[in-house]
């Protein structure tokens, strides 16, 4: 089952809203939190071509941030796409 990732900074305002959806979902994910970890930033940068936070996987799609996972979710791909991952 491919997991959700979310890469994170504790005081991003967007980072908590797309944590929010993810569990009123019932989405359990795997939070790296880039903050002070240059090397985790790093590989955020490399993985999605992205400065931002938050950057969401799931499995290896990547969303990409907040507004693009409300999108989503918005357009009704969100559960789908959670789903495909049982």
């Amino acid at each position: 089952m491919p997991a959700i990732t979310v890469y994170t900074k504790p005081t991003c305002p967007y980072c908590l809203a797309a944590k929010a959806l993810l569990r009123k979902k019932g989405a359990a994910f795997s939070e790296i939190d880039i903050e002070g970890d240059r090397a985790k930033a790093l590989e955020m940068m490399e993985r999605s071509g992205r400065r931002t936070v938050p950057q969401i996987y799931v499995g290896d799609t990547h969303v990409g941030g907040y507004d693009d996972l409300r999108a989503l979710e918005s357009q009704g791909g969100l559960e789908p796409l959670l789903a495909a991952r049982v």
